[in-house]
């Protein structure tokens, strides 16, 4: 029945590029931070640790977000906007696991096998929570292997990305600089696929007795999670 058909969906690939830009740049945040955790003790260490957690996961978070204002559906789409900060949460946590576990004077495989199990739970976590936020008058439909797929990329993603930090975190030679924006570049563009993926393991299936628009529309209400992730990004770049 044509109620019943999925309604195929779309992006606003400027959105996209500026998504993964901020993953990049999330990615590099990360590499500078896990140097300053390791070369302070005491109460100078919780501190970076704290704004580095803070920042790196308000840094993947505001990535998440920008991607998710790239979907297009249509029909109306709208975010709770409680869901969405709360979605924040899983993120800062697991950077600041992440940071933790590199500033380390050893890092050896349970650390970092375990720790890419946990940090890529925990993006999972924030995409899915995040995922949440969207109401719609559409019925939202998983396919579990999708999903599965999604959680292993961010866990790939996640064990490649502690190996690169912990390597890079003492860098010192004169090319420390481009190793760290190479590392950016292959992290920060591989954490939007698993966002991707996750997304595309969600099926929009009109309501009975819905009709779909015409045409492709941004989500309602916007401004507030306009608001949060521009906020999110300066904190990044500060």
């Amino acid at each position: 029945m044509t109620m019943a058909s999925e309604l195929p969906p779309g992006l606003n690939l400027p959105l996209v590029g500026l998504a993964i830009l901020i993953a990049m740049r999330a990615a590099y945040t990360a590499l500078e931070l896990a140097g300053r955790v390791t070369a302070n003790i005491g109460r100078s260490q919780v501190l970076w640790l704290t704004g580095g957690a803070l920042a790196m996961g308000i840094g993947i978070w505001a990535m998440h977000f920008v991607g998710m204002l790239a979907f297009r559906l249509p029909f109306a789409v709208e975010y709770d906007f409680l869901i969405v900060v709360a979605s924040m949460v899983p993120a800062v946590v697991v950077s600041g696991l992440a940071l933790f576990l590199v500033s380390r004077p050893t890092f050896g495989p349970f650390r970092w096998l375990s720790g890419s199990l946990l940090m890529g739970g925990g993006i999972s976590a924030m995409h899915y929570v995040g995922m949440t936020a969207m109401k719609t008058t559409a019925h939202m439909h998983y396919t579990v292997s999708t999903v599965a797929l999604s959680v292993g990329i961010a866990i790939a993603v996640s064990f490649v990305g502690l190996h690169l930090v912990f390597r890079l975190r003492d860098e010192t030679a004169d090319n420390h600089g481009l190793k760290k924006i190479l590392a950016a570049l292959v992290i920060g563009s591989a954490i939007p696929i698993m966002h991707y993926t996750g997304m595309n393991a969600v099926h929009f299936i009109p309501a009975s007795g819905r009709v779909p628009a015409t045409a492709l529309q941004p989500p309602n209400q916007a401004a507030p999670l306009v608001i949060s992730v521009v906020i999110g990004t300066l904190t990044l770049f500060v």
